[in-house]
Order: structure tokens, then sequence, then C-alpha cells
């Protein structure tokens, strides 16, 4: 049995009964019932043409579904009346269930669990594992995102920059229980790229390849994160920055500049620097001012500082970083990175213990309070 044959066939099976008329949350228990026969009858009699055999099955469930259900008669005469399909049309309409699963009537949360429900074809157990929430927690956001979706159709434009930051949001969650999600992520990614032709649905898959070529070096064998200076770059996937590289190219060749291969770039300049002391400082400046205009995002103006106190020194970055809000998450942090590199390192103990205080993330609070204890020491 070809467990990745069926999820990849999961939202077009989906997206085929949607298309034809069936709500959403019927079609998804009925897509679901059907992937349940698929594993009781393939391995012994598997069949000629997988998607058409999937599709009559879960349109036949839903059928089942609509029938036993008095309210729905009317529509179960005209459902009737149409002919059995055959084999399933080459159209793949997986491009608008991304859409609809990434709707801007869900809030982030849901529509990240409904798109690894519905089009990553995950079980509702390993979402749950994944974002470390009780399975039948999830398994009520995601009845609920479908209740909400159910009624919308699939004949409409979709926001791909809404989908975008849906699938940002999974592959930032990284790994956990038995699922991969910056793995899945990039899966999924990748299948939207072949379905549309977007050049920023080519930065965010560039992005994502480039960040997840530096994963094995982000950690350290205690579970504590390693800043991208202190990495071990021979633990780096060549292979994989050589792909993103070039994903990120045929972008920028489109002239359409978008915030994700924005942030690709300064990722490639991360990448591309065989040591932390050849970072090409002064570009990733010129990128971040970019992406400043490109979003007017404090989190983006609060990375930038950092890049302006390695291109212009630490006085120039404090100096960008007094603008900014001292609310903002890692303010504290980053203030104590300049204070050190600007020779203060009392100033800079007492500020990484600050930022670990409130950090939220263990590997991050854990980061900071080493950071602290290693000031003092030297005091």
């Amino acid at each position: 049995m070809d467990a990745a044959l069926l999820r990849s066939l999961t939202p077009r099976v989906l997206a085929i009964l949607v298309r034809r008329g069936a709500d959403f949350a019927t079609a998804e228990d009925a897509v679901q019932d059907a992937l349940v026969e698929a594993l009781r009858v393939w391995p012994s009699d598997p069949p000629r043409e997988p998607l058409a055999w999937l599709v009559t099955v879960a349109r036949r469930r839903w059928l089942d579904a609509v029938r036993s259900d008095e309210a729905r008669r009317r529509r179960e005469d005209l459902i009737d009346a149409e002919p059995e399909p055959g084999p399933a049309p080459p159209a793949d309409d997986t491009l608008a269930l991304y859409f609809l699963c990434a709707h801007p009537s869900l809030t982030p949360s849901s529509a990240v669990a409904l798109t690894l429900r519905a089009v990553g074809g995950l079980t509702t157990r390993q979402i749950a594992q994944a974002y470390l929430v009780p399975e039948a927690t999830m398994a009520q956001r995601i009845s609920r995102a479908k209740r909400t979706v159910s009624g919308v159709r699939l004949d409409r434009a979709g926001d791909v920059g809404t989908v975008l930051r849906v699938l940002y949001l999974v592959f930032n969650e990284g790994h956990s229980g038995d699922v991969d999600l910056a793995a899945e992520a990039i899966r999924l990614t990748r299948a939207l790229s072949s379905s549309i032709d977007h050049p920023e649905v080519r930065g965010l898959l560039a992005l994502m390849v480039l960040h997840h070529a530096r994963r094995a070096a982000r950690t350290a064998p205690d579970g504590s994160r390693v800043p991208l200076a202190e990495q071990d770059r021979s633990r780096w996937d060549t292979a994989a920055i050589a792909e993103g590289v070039a994903i990120l190219q045929a972008a920028l060749a489109r002239d359409r500049l978008g915030e994700f291969q924005a942030q690709a770039a300064i990722a490639a300049l991360h990448a591309d620097a065989p040591r932390a002391e050849e970072t090409d400082w002064p570009q990733i400046v010129e990128w971040y001012d970019e992406l400043v205009r490109l979003t007017d995002s404090p989190v983006v103006r609060l990375n930038r500082a950092v890049a302006v106190g390695e291109a212009d020194g630490p006085r120039a970055g404090l100096a960008a970083l007094a603008e900014l809000d001292d609310s903002l998450p890692r303010h504290t942090a980053v203030a104590a990175y300049l204070h050190e590199r600007d020779g203060d390192p009392v100033t800079a103990a007492r500020l990484y213990a600050e930022a670990a205080h409130a950090a939220s993330d263990r590997a991050e609070r854990v980061h900071l309070t080493r950071q602290a204890a290693r000031l003092n020491s030297r005091a």
C-alpha cells in the first residue's frame, strides 16, 4: 500500500466532490471513509485508476450520508439524476482547496488544522500530536472549521497571500509527534507551486528550503538553540541550499518582488557565507529595507536593527533599535546582543536575564539564560 499516493490523492478527491456540489464537511467525512476502504481493499486488489476509484467510493459514501438526512431529500433527487462518475477528469482542483482551507473566515489555527487535514491528508491524531493538544480538542477545531467553510463555493478566486501565510505557520511549527510539520509544509508548498505560476509561491518555497537546509545545526544535543553565527556550517545541507537559491533566482527574475522573496534573499545571503564573519551584512540591510517597504512590519524593523548593527557597528544598531517599541518580542534580547557587541557586558547580562525571564519558548529561554550567565561569570 502506497501511503504517499493516498495522501497526494486526498485533496484532489475532496476538491472534486465539493466541485460537484457536496458540502465540505460531509465530503471530507466521505473521503476519509474511502481512504479506509482503500487501505482494506487495495493490498489484494489494487485499482487501475486510483483517483477514479477513490472518487467513486467517496461519492457513494457521500450519497449514503445525504440519503440518511430527511431534510435533504430534494437535494438527493437532484443528485440521483446525475450519472455515476467514470474516470476522474485530468483537471486538478487542489488549488481551489488550498484557498478554501485558508478562507479569511477561519482563524489562523483553524486554517492550519484544516489545511493539514484536507490538503495534507494527515489524521486528526497526527495533527493533535504535532500541536501538543488532546485529540478531542483538535477534532472539535477541525469540525468547526469544516462547518465554517461548508457553504463556500470553489469557483471563486482565493487569496494566494493568505494561503502562503498559513503554509508558513505550518512550517514554523517544526517537528513534534510523529509528523515533521516543516517537511510537510515544504511538500504542500511544492504541490502548490506546481498548481500555480506565482513568484511569491516560489519565494516561500525557496525560503522554506533554505531554512530547512540549516536545520541539523540549529539545535545543540541538549535541545538548546544554537545562534546562526555559532552553527557548524559543515552540517548545512549544501544540495538543499543550491536548490533554494535556484528557486529564488527564478522567482526574482519575474521582477514581481514580494515579502517571501525578500526573506528568501536574506536567507540565501546567510547560506552563501562560508563563515559568519564573511556574511554580506550591507546587502542584507538592503534587503531588509525592501522588506520594510513591502510590509512596514515592526518585527522586520527589529531584525533590520540587528543587521545594521553588524553592517555599521553596534551603536548604529542601537540607534535603529531606539526607534522601535521596546515591548516588541525579542526587543530586549536584541538590545542585550548589541550592548555586548558595544563593549558593555554589565548592561548586556542584565538585559539577557530580562529577556530570558520573558521568553515563552524553552529553547530560547535556555539560550538567553546561558548568555547572561556567561557574561556574569566573566564579571
